[in-house]
């Protein structure tokens, strides 16, 4: 059987990367106080981390104390998906020439709301997997 005829397949670190930049919408997984905490957020990737913008709150507390975070983003079509996990540590930016550079990905906020706050994740691993979907095989 070929490789994409198999119905998962473990994706590459660059094709992870690469649909990741097409991916309109991911999430951030991160703790705060012990608890588990998920949030949807627009990000765009740059140089190979993963960076977004949000206001005071959450987010922005979770990226400053617990650093260690997951990042997950999916997409699919007709006759197939995929999903990438980034593991990684958040980092808030403060530097004029680190917001100089995260500007250029002209990340705009989807929601009519101030989010001065750019937060980058620098990944520690990437994985993906693409899933081929159909019938179930023969005898399941």
């Amino acid at each position: 059987m070929s490789q994409e005829a198999q119905p998962i397949s473990i994706l590459s670190a660059s094709e992870c990367w690469d649909l990741l930049a097409g991916a309109p919408l991911g999430r951030l997984v991160t703790s705060t106080e012990g608890e588990p905490h998920i949030f949807p957020v627009n990000f765009a990737v740059q140089n190979r981390t993963v960076l977004f913008r949000t206001a005071e709150g959450t987010k922005l507390v979770a990226s400053a104390i617990s650093k260690e975070v997951l990042f997950e983003a999916d997409g699919y079509e007709d006759t197939q998906g995929w999903s990438v996990i980034v593991k990684g540590t958040a980092r808030s930016l403060h530097t004029e020439e680190e917001i100089a550079e995260a500007e250029t990905a002209n990340l705009v906020p989807w929601t009519a709301t101030v989010k001065n706050h750019f937060v980058r994740i620098r990944p520690l691993n990437i994985t993906g997997r693409r899933f081929v979907f159909g019938a179930r095989p023969a005898g399941s």
